[in-house]
């Protein structure tokens, strides 16, 4: 199947993607690797309720409105995103798994999916970071007796009432468990790699400019994106608050292996444990675009804006700086635009 473009994956950054391309007449189909709408959103814990979130952005002249912050921001999420698909028909088809994308022969790039291949002159690539949950390697990992997961198949405290539990991670969505886990638990302990830093008031917007710049300076070169919290620190929810005042976040630094019965420490500090909550964080979806060749030597992939240097037919959305609810939606604008712009162009020159 041929198609001028193609849009992998369906979470804020390519429904942005779509309704611009839309709206700029451009021929394109959206694959989405979800059984229904909602991005990663969809696979959020239901205790995440939508109150305690930092924030979900616009999409394109479609308000999100005020719902109930008491409700699961999974069900608010998906529910939104379903309507914005629906009442702008955007060509979102699903579920349909890309495994690789590479060159065609003909200048043009070939996209293989579970459900058959498409030939595309552009990819807009907007696969998020949810199916790569990262799990860093400890000494002594495959000797412990107890129970091992990651915040990707977290799905609320009351798994983990009477435990003793391990959080394992600096970031957001590591305070955010430690703080309604410690509440059922017979007993946390928190340990990271650094020390955190915590965001007293309100996150301001020259605070997000200023994360997102170190984050563009990054990809510019070629190097990994980095964590726009690593940049900001961590915001203090009520939720968190509280646990500080209950004295759950004081943290340990990383311990040097897992042992059968916890974890442990070259000083010789042990703390036993029945779960291990690896709150890691994730890395970007990017294996099916292998073939292509376009890692730098710095390990992560040149960027100028959303596209790719290398390959000006690919774009990234959601990668790096644009990793955020509102730097998705812009991201998908300025893609959209772009791969427009290439489009005419190459029409002109062929002529």
């Amino acid at each position: 199947m041929d198609v001028d473009v193609l849009v992998i994956g369906a979470g804020q950054a390519g429904l942005s993607a779509s309704y611009f391309l839309r709206h700029y007449g451009v021929e394109h189909v959206v694959l989405d690797g979800n059984a229904g709408p909602g991005g990663a959103w969809r696979h959020r814990w239901p205790s995440l309720r939508l109150g305690k979130v930092h924030g979900i952005h616009d999409l394109p002249d479609m308000p999100l409105g005020k719902p109930d912050g008491s409700l699961p921001a999974s069900e608010v999420v998906s529910a939104y995103f379903e309507r914005f698909e629906r009442e702008n028909a955007l060509p979102v088809q699903r579920p349909v798994r890309v495994t690789s994308v590479r060159e065609n022969g003909d200048g043009r790039l070939l996209v293989v999916t579970d459900k058959g291949e498409w030939v595309a002159r552009a990819v807009i690539n907007a696969t998020g970071t949810w199916d790569r949950p990262f799990w860093p390697h400890y000494p002594g990992q495959g000797t412990f007796r107890g129970r091992q997961l990651h915040t990707a198949g977290y799905r609320g405290p009351e798994e983990f009432a009477g435990k003793r539990v391990v959080v394992v991670g600096g970031g957001a969505s590591a305070t955010q468990a430690l703080a309604e886990i410690s509440l059922v638990a017979a007993e946390t302990t928190w340990v990271t790699r650094r020390p955190p830093v915590w965001r007293e008031g309100p996150f301001k917007e020259q605070d997000g400019r200023a994360a997102v710049a170190l984050v563009d300076e990054r990809v510019r070169a070629g190097l990994p994106p980095i964590s726009v919290v690593g940049v900001t620190g961590l915001g203090v929810t009520p939720d968190v608050a509280d646990a500080r005042a209950r004295g759950v976040m004081e943290r340990l630094p990383m311990f040097d292996r897992v042992v059968p019965d916890g974890v442990a420490w070259d000083d010789g500090r042990h703390v036993e444990a029945d779960v291990i909550l690896w709150a890691t964080g994730f890395r970007a979806a990017l294996d099916h675009l292998a073939p292509l060749h376009l890692r730098a030597p710095g390990g992560g992939i040149t960027m100028d804006g959303t596209r790719v240097v290398p390959d000006p037919r690919v774009h990234l959305i959601g990668y790096g700086p644009s990793a955020s609810t509102v730097g998705a939606t812009r991201a998908g604008r300025a893609a959209a635009r772009e791969v427009r712009d290439l489009l005419a162009r190459r029409a002109v020159s062929a002529a």
